[in-house]
């Protein structure tokens, strides 16, 4: 049966981490999902040591559920895929929140920090090259990705949960960048931080609606909100 990688973007953590929880309710296994965020805030609360345990690898890293394998930390209590969120270094982008099996393709075992580049990881997962610099784009502008492995069964479903409130057109963010300079490949050079304007972010972070987290402005004119690999 041919399993397909679904990918939706969002500018505030708190509607990913809602899908995300829409998605377990809906009984997608933790080790099929996986989210990775820039966000200012939550980078903020997992950086703090004294909320932390020193590892070097997730328990559950080789399935992918729960990993958030880190710059040596991750987070226990709670249930589900967000309880095993932590810190996890990219390099060229830096550290950023993430669990699932996304994020353990980019933790050696052991070693406490990425190994390969983002792009590698989502290319590795079936995203085409293109689609995976926007989305590298859009984590380092602070927002947050939730991507799925799901068979064909359950795909409408998998699409409708993700396809809610908050989730990027991602066709119309990617026009908002390149009407800013963004030549649509991500550089991972760290010209600007998470949490400002930026030399390529078109509006200010860490506001919703029309003021969104720095990817963009909002908006569903082309309804590419949701994308699913293999095409």
């Amino acid at each position: 049966m041919t399993t397909r990688t679904v990918t939706a973007m969002f500018d505030r953590y708190d509607d990913a981490a809602k899908a995300v929880a829409r998605l377990e309710q809906a009984g997608v296994p933790d080790g099929d999902i996986s989210i990775v965020s820039n966000d200012a805030n939550q980078r903020s609360r997992y950086a703090d040591t004294s909320r932390t345990t020193t590892t070097t690898e997730h328990p559950d890293a080789g399935t992918g559920a729960g990993t958030g394998a880190t710059l040596g930390t991750a987070l226990g209590g709670g249930a589900g895929l967000l309880a095993g969120l932590g810190m996890l270094a990219i390099p060229g982008l830096g550290p950023v929140v993430a669990a699932g099996w996304l994020a353990s393709t980019l933790v050696g075992a052991g070693a406490g920090a990425a190994t390969g580049g983002l792009i590698g990881a989502l290319t590795g997962a079936g995203i085409d090259e293109a689609h995976a610099h926007s989305y590298a784009e859009g984590i380092n502008r602070g927002g947050t990705l939730v991507t799925v492995r799901t068979d064909e069964a359950r795909l409408a479903q998998v699409t409708s949960i993700l396809d809610a409130d908050g989730t990027v057109d991602m066709g119309e963010r990617e026009g908002t960048w390149r009407q800013g300079g963004w030549d649509g490949r991500y550089a991972g050079t760290g010209d600007y931080a998470p949490g400002t304007t930026g030399a390529l972010s078109s509006g200010p972070v860490g506001a919703a609606a029309s003021t969104t987290t720095g990817l963009g402005t909002g908006g569903t004119a082309t309804r590419d909100r949701v994308r699913t690999y293999p095409r």
